[in-house]
């Protein structure tokens, strides 16, 4: 079995070395993450194992704090004549008494960078360039091993990348990756392993297998979180409550009809972080904040709408009715009104099945009620964007998620999806109603749905990184 590949992540303290790595692992259980320095005081070690074969151990270390004493005092063991090279010198220093004194953090940094092949050196990228970030570097440089600097908080408004990479050139080091650990490009992983492999050519067949497996992995959830949003967006179109028609019962049919959407989308929510590895206490669902409003604004509120730039009608907006619609038999019906009236006289109920069993309740006084249009654009609009929060959402981000707007004149103003048209006319496609059947047509019709939310995805996309290039 082939030795794995080890790979330290260093640099000074309070940089973002554990929330790099939880990132990287997508595990935001990974290390300890605080604002004051020093969080990290001992190594700490994850494995990635790559389906095509090989492993990589990532090990966190601690952060070097006192390089520039620990730099002279290296200098002072240098005897008269005597001509070292770089692995030799940091030994000599390790095997010293202040080694396990007054430098132990920072040997224990240098003696887990000689065990590993590579190590990524992380720079916060809003500090100044100092000395003691050039001695760092001449301390790790001298373990004789590739190092790849890696510029965090590059989102941050006043970051000094520009700076970093002119003194990384005079070092020597012109491989330099910006990889921010709190809103990661979506391809910085294939970036981060490319850049490695260039470094390591030894290993780069391991590092490009696991470049692929991430990429794959990374359109995999894409594809199953867009078939979830697709699931309810079809439960919550095709679902039909009856009612009797008086107000009262029209009002309590309605709030039992928010409340099943309510539970839907929330039930959404929770798959979809579950699908990105965030734990499902991470965040409730008044704590995503929406453009400077909260996420959990009640769908069924008109300011929800109102705010995502979707026309409230009249149904959506009506006092206890709101965001019900009431009596929209034929929506969406492949046979017409008259028909199935003509039917009914005929008493061929059979011949139109489920349509035939609906229009008699209509005629002996009940009423349907359905979810109005503007709130399953809604529902589409605020699952698009979650998906899209969260993936561009490192595993070290603390603060509550920002969801930018996206372009989404299409499910703000234009007509809705043929699958979802569909799906009005097919109540028993809810899986929020009894009798619900998950026939082939219906898997179609969520299969065509979720690629509808992809072409859009990809759209958006190929926007953002147009707008990255230029």
């Amino acid at each position: 079995m082939a030795e794995p590949l080890r790979i330290a992540v260093v640099g000074h303290t309070n940089t973002g070395k554990t929330s790099l790595l939880r990132t990287l692992t997508r595990d935001p259980r990974f290390g300890e993450v605080a604002d004051q320095p020093g969080t990290t005081r001992h190594v700490e070690g994850a494995r990635l194992s790559i389906a095509q074969g090989g492993t990589l151990e990532w090990f966190d270390t601690p952060g070097m704090e006192d390089s520039i004493a620990l730099l002279e005092y290296a200098e002072q063991l240098d005897a008269p004549g005597e001509r070292l090279d770089g692995p030799a010198r940091i030994r000599r220093f390790l095997d010293s008494p202040e080694a396990h004194g007054r430098f132990e953090q920072e040997a224990r940094v240098l003696a887990k960078l000689l065990d590993c092949d590579a190590a990524l050196y992380v720079i916060d990228a809003r500090d100044p360039v100092l000395a003691k970030h050039r001695d760092e570097l001449a301390l790790l440089a001298a373990c004789g091993r590739p190092l790849l600097p890696v510029l965090n908080f590059v989102n941050a408004p006043a970051h000094r990348a520009a700076a970093w990479r002119e003194a990384m050139a005079r070092l020597g080091l012109h491989a330099v990756l910006e990889f921010d650990t709190i809103a990661p490009p979506l391809d910085g992983e294939q970036q981060l392993y490319a850049r490695l492999a260039i470094l390591l050519d030894s290993h780069a067949a391991v590092l490009q297998g696991l470049a692929r497996q991430l990429a794959q992995d990374r359109q995999a959830r894409h594809d199953t979180a867009l078939r979830l949003a697709a699931e309810l967006l079809v439960d919550v179109a095709a679902l039909r409550l009856s009612s009797a028609n008086d107000e009262a019962a029209l009002a309590a049919t309605a709030a039992q009809l928010r409340d099943r959407v309510r539970e839907r989308e929330q039930a959404c929510v929770t798959a979809l972080l579950a699908l990105y590895n965030f734990r499902p206490d991470d965040y409730r669902a008044q704590d995503l904040p929406l453009a400077g409003e909260r996420f959990g604004m009640d769908l069924f509120h008109p300011q929800a709408l109102k705010h995502m730039g979707v026309q409230v009608g009249m149904g959506a907006a009506a006092g206890a009715m709101a965001g019900a619609a009431v009596d929209l038999l034929s929506a969406g019906l492949s046979l017409g009104t008259g028909m199935l009236i003509g039917a009914a006289a005929g008493g061929l109920w059979q011949g139109v099945e489920r349509y035939g069993r609906r229009l008699a309740g209509k005629l002996r006084g009940y009423r349907e009620l359905s979810v109005d249009d503007a709130v399953l654009r809604l529902l589409a609009l605020r699952a698009r964007q979650l998906i899209g929060g969260l993936e561009r959402r490192g595993h070290a981000a603390r603060e509550p998620m920002r969801l930018d707007a996206a372009s989404d004149d299409a499910w703000r103003k234009g007509p809705l999806p043929a699958p979802l048209k569909e799906a009005r006319g097919r109540p028993e496609w809810s899986a929020l109603a009894q009798g619900h059947e998950d026939d082939e047509r219906r898997k179609q019709c969520v299969a065509a749905l979720a690629r509808v939310l992809s072409h859009e995805s990809a759209n958006e996309n190929a926007s953002e990184s147009s707008a990255n290039t230029q």
